[in-house]
């Protein structure tokens, strides 16, 4: 099923709005993740135990650094994707590499997966597949002339 918009030649898929706000959802997620942690907000804090406190308060720089850059590059990538724009595939690719890093960080390069567990480690790897996902529907809405 595909949607015409006025002053379009391109047909525009109605997955593509789908797949648009469902990641536009799930990255804004992402977004008060890390603004609640990186604010330090008592209400969200709150939940983890002391452990897992001591770890997100000394996460280094250049990781905070790269899970910036992987939340607030895949909230614009949606936005590009909703608004038709090939960029999505651009800022996409670059949260997806500051996924990578946030994660070599998270459990290999500290005690991530001591602190978080196995579910911290899904959860982890679920947030790389689906950037994964969001690069490849990119790239093939590219092909298919959708996103301009």
């Amino acid at each position: 099923m595909s949607v015409i918009i006025a002053n379009a030649s391109t047909r525009v898929p109605v997955h593509l709005w789908i797949v648009g706000v469902l990641s536009l959802l799930w990255n804004s997620v992402g977004a008060f993740d890390y603004l609640a942690t990186q604010l330090q907000l008592e209400f969200y804090m709150s939940q983890f135990s002391a452990a897992q406190l001591e770890y997100f308060y000394n996460i280094p720089a250049w990781a905070v650094a790269a899970w910036a850059i992987a939340v607030w590059f895949s909230v614009l990538g949606s936005l590009a994707l909703l608004l038709r724009r090939r960029r999505a595939l651009d800022l996409f690719v670059i949260a997806l590499v500051a996924m990578l890093a946030s994660t070599v960080n998270s459990f290999l390069l500290s005690d991530g997966l001591q602190v978080m567990g196995n579910t911290g480690a899904i959860f982890s790897a679920a947030i790389v597949v689906i950037g994964v996902l969001l690069v490849i529907y990119s790239r093939a809405m590219i092909r298919r002339g959708v996103l301009r």
